[in-house]
């Protein structure tokens, strides 16, 4: 079995690599290769069962995927994208890599034609949903995004479902919920400072909250994107039916429930590294992005993400601190 992973040295992707090679297989198929194509290089694993091959290229740019769908890969994941702070930046940055990266992509499967079906695994966002929102937002629920990055992942759903009704390949598409606790340095995501108010303090450094305690937003920790991943490359697509597009289970927190979480898995102190200064940019491009779901159908076609925002953090500190934080 051959796997391209597209955005293969971003957080996701680097996690997803990880686990097939700890897994060594995929759906009860050996993996024979990896290719992780981004626009820097992207590191091996540690001890890989199979052969990893890393290429930089820029998917948005004409032809730039072809040579690697040409290797007629046997599973794609395509997670390479600009975060949504940027796309709202950069206009033309935006359209040109999240929507044209995609269109690309998906032609260059479709060309290569000759009975080749790969599944597709496009990673969309909660972003594609617009206010006014119900209380819950059912899995009947319109798309109408308020920001261009949302409005970009809105069109590549479209598109990934046109081309699957065609049957240029097999896709399925994930909305992630905001993935935290991020590891690493903070990013360019308007979205980041729900992952910095926890790891930053964990850290035994600062952290800048920008918008009010009252805020409410939906999370999956990274184990669990790196599970909805497994589970769409290997899941019966009969059982999706022409709606391809699925809203990924996840937990809904304020990020007052966010910091009470926090106390009671660190302690006050760590709590107290969180700093309030109001950026009304920030706040201003959450107020419209979805609070809560009530993802059914996602749930019964077995994704699973945690049970509580304290379970989150936990994972954090296992799998990025070794159980061991700042206090």
């Amino acid at each position: 079995m051959h796997i391209l992973v597209l955005g293969g040295a971003g957080m996701v992707g680097r996690k997803f690599i990880e686990r097939l090679a700890h897994d060594g297989q995929l759906g009860g198929k050996a993996i024979d290769k990896v290719t992780a194509q981004d626009v820097v290089a992207a590191s091996a694993p540690a001890a890989t069962p199979f052969t990893f091959d890393a290429v930089v290229s820029d998917i948005s740019v004409e032809g730039g995927v072809d040579d690697l769908i040409a290797l007629r890969p046997d599973l794609i994941v395509h997670l390479a994208a600009i975060v949504s702070g940027e796309a709202e930046a950069d206009f033309d940055k935006g359209y040109r890599i999240n929507l044209d990266g995609s269109r690309h992509l998906f032609d260059a499967i479709r060309k290569v034609g000759g009975g080749y079906k790969p599944r597709v695994v496009f990673t969309s966002s909660i972003a594609v949903f617009g206010a006014p929102f119900h209380d819950k937002i059912e899995d009947e629920f319109f798309t109408t995004p308020l920001t261009s990055y949302g409005t970009q992942k809105a069109i590549g759903e479209l598109l990934l479902s046109d081309y699957t009704r065609r049957g240029f390949f097999d896709g399925v598409g994930i909305r992630l919920p905001t993935v935290c606790v991020r590891p690493g340095k903070p990013n360019k995501a308007a979205s980041g400072f729900f992952s910095n108010i926890i790891r930053e303090p964990l850290n035994g450094e600062e952290a800048v909250l920008p918008v009010s305690d009252q805020v409410r937003h939906w999370h999956a920790s990274p184990r669990s994107a790196v599970g909805f991943l497994i589970h769409a490359a290997t899941m019966d697509t009969n059982a999706i039916g022409p709606r391809r597009n699925l809203t990924m289970p996840g937990y809904s927190a304020t990020v007052a429930e966010q910091i009470e979480s926090l106390r009671k898995v660190a302690g006050e102190t760590v709590v107290k590294r969180i700093k309030r200064v109001p950026d009304p940019v920030i706040d201003g491009i959450v107020a419209g992005w979805p609070r809560n779901f009530n993802a059914v159908r996602s749930v019964q076609l077995g994704f699973k993400a945690e049970a509580s925002f304290e379970e989150i953090i936990r994972v954090h500190i296992d799998d990025e601190l070794g159980g061991n934080f700042v206090k």
